[in-house]
């Protein structure tokens, strides 16, 4: 962001200001004549940095054309001045051409490798644009006929987004963000974000009117308001970085506007900005949890996911292509294992269900990526358990560490007995971290949920408020645990010494 401190344009002394080297009402000194040219000099001519046909007699017919000449001089020298619009909009369009460029090459390179022989060049292009919206959220309506000798077709909607490559355009959207908020005022920052965002979207509306099929139908307005979203996502995340703050973001003083509220409400704004900061962190910390478990399955079995490679047969460019469309859905399955090692399960597809505690697999497409899928005995899982409540712990320990549990304050200085006041603050947070947790659930099991809109494989993802409760009360149950034990852990030098 600019600064906006005023400086002075002049640079100079301010106005009315005695000038160095005179007192104040002493008479002016007489400036020194300029001595006349020599009677053999040549006449004036125009200044030696006018352009070319600039004549000194028009200058002289016209007043001010010098002043004009030199201001256009300096714009064809600094470039002209572009407006904030006009360069979020180009921001935007070189994100959207580059997420496209990084979708449609390895579709075009197994094109080329002979691994869409029925495919035109047209029709693979028709492809990258539809696998763009894709990767955007958009719905794509897929009508499938059944066989080549049968007029039946199969109709649904494809929903199943990679998360993976949702960040493709989410980082190159972070990028443009902080390059617009660089360059704008705070005042000024909404024209370069409308500009951008209207952009994405008359590109997303060029793009789904131009890659339909009879196949492949897109609704127009869906092409048109989903894209900005992730790419938003990204462009407002990205002008925070750059601005520092919220608060300067939107042109607010936030240390102001804390300072004229009361005591107790700037404690409760304390308490609950802690809570949401815990939650997001038990939130994170068993997604993460989550993946390393899905990334030590996946070396498990890494035999069973090369024979499904070997069956397939892509070849190298095809190996290459559907390896890096099953990385992007890494972000799923890190949501689908969450939601297994809480005991809420998943799905995939109609009549398969996996779960700590239950496990039935129907009939799967052949992808490397299912061959991992748990098998065996799993009278033990349930073990697994307990890495949401390794979540809570450290976020219960996280909050010791804040400093901020404002809600024991306030129950201490009304209740004597310190035992009710420990317990219920303690209870209380528990179940504050692990709502927001449960909430965070909700929204990584909706994102990262579809249907593959074809037979059987309609329902693929979460069992979202299952997990969301399950998560709820393991995270509690740990952040309990981790705020109690967590003056055990801590270790304070000042009392040591």
């Amino acid at each position: 962001m600019k600064d906006e401190r005023s400086t002075d344009p002049a640079g100079g002394s301010r106005p009315g200001a005695p000038k160095a080297g005179r007192r104040p009402g002493s008479p002016k000194a007489p400036r020194a004549a300029r001595p006349a040219p020599p009677s053999d000099a040549p006449p004036p001519g125009p200044p030696s940095g006018a352009r070319l046909g600039q004549a000194s007699g028009s200058a002289a017919a016209k007043p001010g054309a010098g002043a004009r000449g030199t201001a256009l001089r300096g714009y064809l020298e600094e470039g002209f001045p572009m407006p904030l619009w006009l360069q979020g909009a180009l921001e935007f369009l070189q994100c959207a051409i580059l997420s496209g460029l990084l979708v449609l090459g390895p579709l075009v390179a197994v094109w080329f490798g002979q691994g869409f022989a029925d495919r035109t060049l047209d029709s693979v292009l028709q492809l990258g644009g539809q696998a763009w919206l894709l990767i955007h959220g958009v719905p794509l309506q897929l009508s499938v006929p059944v066989n080549a000798d049968s007029p039946e077709v199969l109709t649904g909607t494809l929903t199943l987004t990679p998360l993976g490559l949702t960040l493709l355009p989410f980082f190159l959207a972070w990028r443009s963000g902080r390059r617009i908020a660089r360059a704008s005022y705070t005042d000024q920052l909404w024209q370069g974000l409308a500009g951008a965002l209207g952009a994405y979207m008359i590109f997303g509306l060029v793009t789904g009117f131009a890659v339909q099929t009879e196949e492949v139908r897109i609704s127009l307005a869906a092409a048109a308001l989903v894209p900005p979203v992730a790419a938003g996502a990204g462009l407002v995340v990205g002008a925070r970085r750059e601005a520092g703050s919220w608060g300067r973001l939107i042109g607010v003083d936030s240390a102001a506007w804390i300072a004229r509220a009361s005591q107790h409400s700037r404690w409760a704004g304390s308490y609950v900005w802690s809570v949401v900061r815990a939650g997001s962190l038990a939130y994170l910390a068993a997604f993460g949890l989550a993946a390393a478990v899905l990334a030590v399955n996946f070396a498990m079995h890494w035999a069973e996911i090369s024979n499904v490679y070997q069956q397939l047969k892509p070849g190298p460019v095809g190996g290459a292509v559907l390896t890096a469309a099953q990385l992007g859905m890494v972000p799923n399955l890190a949501a689908w294992t969450l939601a297994w090692v809480s005991g809420g399960g998943f799905s995939l597809g109609t009549g398969s269900t996996l779960s700590t505690l239950e496990t039935t697999v129907g009939p799967l497409p052949a992808l490397p990526v299912l061959g991992s899928l748990p098998t065996g005995d799993l009278s033990q899982a349930w073990m697994f358990m307990f890495v949401p409540v390794l979540a809570g712990f450290l976020a219960g320990w996280f909050f010791l560490r804040e400093g901020e549990n404002h809600l024991d304050d306030w129950l201490s200085l009304r209740f004597r007995a310190r035992w009710f006041t420990l317990s219920a603050s303690t209870l209380l947070l528990g179940a504050f971290i692990g709502a927001v947790a449960g909430i965070l659930s909700l929204v990584g099991s909706w994102l990262s949920s579809g249907s593959l809109g074809i037979g059987r494989l309609v329902d693929f993802g979460p069992n979202a408020w299952l997990t969301a409760l399950l998560l709820l009360a393991e995270v509690a149950v740990g952040a309990v645990v981790g705020y109690l034990a967590a003056p055990v852990l801590e270790h304070d030098p000042v009392l040591e010494d």
